[in-house]
């Protein structure tokens, strides 16, 4: 089999699948005509696609393709075969399904460090009382009101477009547009449409705070989601002719990536100070917002990152009760039951319930790879690689076993 077969292959399998699983396919950009194709097929079993999966798998070391390009396409084949055994019935363990989709042993957090993050906090809200009532209070008094959170999204949204275009190209005419939403499982999405458009759904229902809100927008437009599917489609889609990045889909290698370049975003685009810079901007729209102390408290809140992914650990792979879940959440994250409920919604639903640690461990490899010191190129460089490069968690790790990341090339 030669190489386009194979990735023609590979799309169809892609799309086979998100017909037993809709929404399987987050976006796809590619040929209309091949979706159509597969569209109007009988519909497929799971376990021919698994074996499918596999056979194609076993093809790509034979072909002519790129290492660059074989990397990736046999880490997605793992993953695709994964879910198609999933969709036939096949039992797998939390931790495997992990493994297969994300290339990330986990590994449980540590309560030690919990405790540390809930100190870190103690220092840094003012008052008395109990640490819960403390963090609840000041999330209250900079929550953005619901009248104004489509402004703050755009005035966020025009910002953090104009600190991106410093420094990465960006196509003339693409654009974002945003929707305030409810009732759904997550805070933001990125719907990409293809051609350099976007529409990104807000979830008003979580009372956004304007020290989370700048993080969310650059999380899912600049220079998070928006940009990186921006920047393939002109760079590896357009003029390398990889093919397999026009499809994008749920739980694979190419979610942990996606999903911790996002979530170092505002840290890409603005970095230390970004407290400052939110507050200029909360309050051209009357709201009053302390930016140095929202990167404190930030800063402290980072040390609970690992919770969410513990309670995944908790439900998925201990069978532990829903109640005693949400009663994790409640206690290391010192968040209201409701809130609570809202995140188990989201790890306990049947596609979504591994993706938390593309969030966790996307975010920490991620942010470890920014942060080596290599003798030539900036971070803003590095971050220009994970925009632009075909890179799957292995690489990275490839980098931080040797301690010096590979030289950009192939600008966009």
């Amino acid at each position: 089999m030669d190489g386009n077969t194979l990735v023609r292959e590979y799309l169809v399998l892609g799309l086979r699948l998100d017909r037993l699983h809709p929404g399987l396919v987050d976006s796809y950009t590619g040929d209309r005509a091949l979706r159509r194709a597969v569209d109007d097929e009988p519909r497929p079993h799971p376990a021919a696609l698994a074996e499918r999966a596999g056979l194609l798998r076993r093809e790509l070391p034979g072909t002519e393709l790129e290492p660059e390009r074989k990397r990736f396409l046999a880490a997605h084949l793992t993953a695709l075969e994964c879910t198609a055994r999933k969709l036939a019935g096949v039992r797998i363990g939390f931790v495997d399904e992990v493994r297969a989709y994300f290339q990330v042993d986990l590994v449980p957090g540590d309560p030690d460090e919990y405790r540390r993050a809930h100190a870190r906090l103690d220092e840094v809200l003012p008052g008395g009382g109990p640490l819960r009532e403390r963090l609840a209070d000041y999330r209250v008094e900079e929550t953005v009101p619901p009248r104004l959170l489509a402004a703050a999204v755009h005035e966020l949204s025009s910002a953090l477009r104009d600190e991106v275009r410093q420094h990465y190209a960006l196509p003339d005419h693409e654009i974002v547009e945003y929707e305030v939403v409810t009732d759904k499982p997550w805070s933001g999405f990125n719907y990409y449409l293809g051609d350099f458009r976007s529409r990104v759904a807000i979830n008003a229902d979580l009372g956004h705070r304007m020290s989370n809100l700048p993080h969310l927008v650059a999380h899912e437009s600049y220079p998070g989601h928006h940009t990186e599917h921006c920047r393939k489609e002109v760079g590896l889609v357009g003029k390398r002719g990889q093919l397999e990045q026009s499809l994008f889909v749920i739980n694979t290698p190419q979610c942990l990536m996606a999903e911790g370049m996002a979530e170092l975003g505002l840290h890409a685009a603005v970095g230390p100070g970004w407290g400052r810079w939110t507050e200029r901007i909360m309050r051209d729209l009357g709201l009053r917002m302390e930016g140095d102390q929202a990167e404190r408290v930030e800063e402290a809140v980072a040390g609970l990152i690992t919770v969410r992914q513990d309670a995944a650990l908790m439900l998925h792979d201990r069978r532990a009760s829903e109640d005693d879940v949400v009663a994790f959440l409640r206690r290391w994250l010192l968040i209201p039951e409701g809130r609570a409920r809202q995140m188990l919604r989201f790890i306990g639903d049947p596609l979504w319930r591994a993706y938390t640690t593309t969030y966790v461990e996307g975010a920490r490899l991620v942010r470890a790879w920014l942060d080596l010191s290599p003798p030539t190129g900036t971070q803003a460089e590095r971050y220009l690689r994970l925009l632009d490069e075909p890179l799957v968690p292995e690489a990275l790790r490839d980098d931080l076993r040797s301690a010096v990341p590979r030289l950009p090339h192939h600008p966009g």
